[in-house]
């Protein structure tokens, strides 16, 4: 949207931009930018909620009385209420691995199953799911600190990596998962907020972007709002 503004402005068209990834807006620097730190795909706020909407609205069109760029940030932040998917993890096996090496190496089973049952698998952009482990094994190395540039990771391309082992996560867990079945907001909750493959790929994204490497590199690992 942020590059969309540019292109409508050169037309001789006035845009208002409610961001809700502050970092992209700030590279991309649209003219007039309301970021709301909502939960992606919320870009009003609470469903429901016609007060705040309004009043996200209104502070967005004020915005057209600016006739110098301007980057305003709405007064509310919005927690995202999603309850994580309800999945349990096998065990630690080895515990000389890195936590979400093994943890992967355990999924490994489930996994299977599940492609076996569906005959399909997302896994596959960039690895497969025999390199998943390894992959992990990169991405612990750059959270620990180890320089990009010198530790390769296999795949190279570090989005598409990412998506792999999040497919991979998300096979296996359709068999592991008990309760009803759960939305896509609660499944990437469980990813990032209980696995260990989660938390390792976003300390490594921090990693990254702590050693300068460039933007896309890194920003795209992980859905912006995280």
């Amino acid at each position: 949207m942020s590059t969309l503004a540019h292109v409508f402005e050169a037309a001789g068209l006035s845009t208002i931009v409610l961001a809700s990834m502050k970092e992209v807006a700030e590279k991309m620097s649209p003219p007039r930018t309301l970021y709301c730190e909502f939960p992606l795909g919320r870009p009003l706020g609470r469903p429901g909620d016609a007060v705040l909407q309004r009043d996200v609205l209104e502070r967005g069109l004020s915005l057209l009385e600016a006739t110098s760029p301007v980057f305003e940030t709405y007064p509310e932040v919005i927690v995202s209420d999603e309850m994580p998917l309800s999945c349990s993890i096998p065990p630690r096996f080895d515990a000389s691995l890195p936590p979400a090496v093994d943890e992967a190496r355990g999924l490994r089973a489930a996994y299977d199953r599940s492609v076996e049952a569906r005959g399909v698998t997302n896994v596959g952009r960039a690895i497969d799911a025999d390199t998943i482990a390894a992959a992990l094994d990169v991405l612990h190395q750059w959270a620990e600190g180890a320089p990009w540039k010198e530790v390769a990771l296999p795949g190279k391309n570090t989005v598409a990596v990412c998506h792999d082992i999040r497919a991979y996560y998300t096979e296996a867990a359709l068999e592991l998962a008990t309760g009803p079945a759960a939305s896509g907001r609660a499944v990437e909750a469980w990813f990032y907020e209980e696995t260990e493959a989660g938390k390792t790929m976003m300390a490594a994204r921090h990693s990254l972007k702590e050693q300068d490497a460039p933007f896309p590199f890194w920003f795209y690992m992980a859905p912006a709002h995280r």
